[in-house]
């Protein structure tokens, strides 16, 4: 199956919850923005996954370009981690 655009999405979960378009867009534009503002302190969807703030360590890494050694800094990245339930829909053995 080809990545879904936006409108697909939209379209599917209108059809699915029995709702138009408009109301479909704005529902999925109104979870979008509880994950942002959810993340810094865990954002679950159930049944799909967990969105995480995550601390990285500083590390050394190397210029792919010239092979040198630099440190790369500690920062804090953000990690959506995905449910069991969504990796046994998905990776079932057929």
């Amino acid at each position: 199956m080809a990545r879904l655009t936006k409108s697909q999405i939209i379209s599917g979960v209108a059809e699915g919850a029995a709702i138009n378009k408009k109301q479909a867009a704005a529902a999925i534009e109104t979870l979008v923005n509880l994950a942002y503002k959810g993340a810094k302190d865990g954002f679950v969807i159930p049944g799909l996954g967990k969105l995480v703030k995550v601390n990285r360590a500083a590390r050394m890494g190397r210029n792919p370009a010239t092979g040198e050694t630099i440190q790369i800094k500690a920062k804090v990245v953000l990690k959506f981690r995905i449910a069991k339930a969504a990796k046994d829909a998905v990776l079932t053995k057929k």
